[in-house]
């Protein structure tokens, strides 16, 4: 995991979105990223050649139209981004995370039941562990 690049925002966004559609033309991107903010087609293709350059994504160029995939899994950006939160913002201590984020927002009976299901779980897989 020490060798996957840390995405930037504007990345992460087309990254988000090629977890979530699959793979896309430049203008297919700059499309989606435009319902949110407006976004020029240059910038968009300039930070996807940017982004193949870096291997975050790779371009099939059968088609007139090239298509780009991710080339990067999102679960290992997300551990990797949350690893070096956990570490930089929190020295180390997920539970002071866990703890801050419960406490800065209101979650849901359906969320908080969710979270009591992970940690049982948890505590089994401790449990066989041992």
């Amino acid at each position: 995991m020490a060798n996957i690049i840390q995405p930037t925002d504007a990345e992460l966004k087309i990254l988000t979105l090629l977890w979530r559609h699959g793979a896309m033309s430049v203008r297919q991107i700059n499309e989606k990223l435009n319902n949110e903010k407006e976004v020029g087609y240059t910038t968009t293709l300039k930070i996807m050649q940017i982004m193949l350059e870096k291997g975050l994504l790779t371009r099939d160029t059968e088609l007139k139209s090239h298509i780009y995939s991710a080339n990067i899994q999102e679960t290992n950006v997300k551990n990797k981004m949350i690893k070096n939160l956990v570490n930089q913002v929190f020295g180390g201590s997920r539970s002071n995370l866990v703890m801050q984020v419960l406490g800065n927002s209101n979650a849901s009976l359906e969320e908080i039941n969710e979270i009591k299901e992970y940690i049982k779980f948890l505590e089994s897989k401790n449990k066989t562990e041992e």
